[in-house]
């Protein structure tokens, strides 16, 4: 394959994105109080994705950020504070390489992730 040639990312590595995206969102609303846009959303998921040499059009990565701020909201809407906390720091631990295993929580949540990928048509 040629160096230039964006490697084209699967339906998990997508999946992994919108959790870790929406993650980040809802660490940085318990931790600053506020909402990051979702211009920046897509510009962390870009951050993320050029150091694995990965590529994805900013149409997609704009969609992923719309989600994972739709999800961050949900979470933050039906979770009292320290639920939210909670959950904000079982997402942010899954993300760890070296956390052994990803909670019941993060699981339910990854799952959450298949779900809104496919109601938004992203299948593959």
């Amino acid at each position: 394959m040629p160096e230039n040639t964006p490697i084209r990312l699967n339906f998990n590595t997508r999946r992994a994105l919108l959790f870790a995206l929406t993650a980040e969102r809802l660490s940085a609303f318990y931790e600053h109080g506020q909402w990051m846009t979702d211009k920046q959303g897509a510009t962390l998921a870009q951050m993320w994705l050029s150091r694995s040499k990965l590529q994805l059009p900013l149409e997609e990565r704009r969609l992923l950020s719309t989600l994972s701020d739709d999800f961050a909201r949900e979470l933050a809407g039906t979770l009292s504070r320290e639920a939210g906390l909670y959950t904000a720091h079982e997402m942010m631990e899954s993300l760890d390489a070296d956390y052994a295993y990803a909670s019941v929580v993060a699981q339910d949540l990854l799952e959450d992730c298949t779900r809104r990928l496919v109601e938004a048509g992203i299948t593959e």
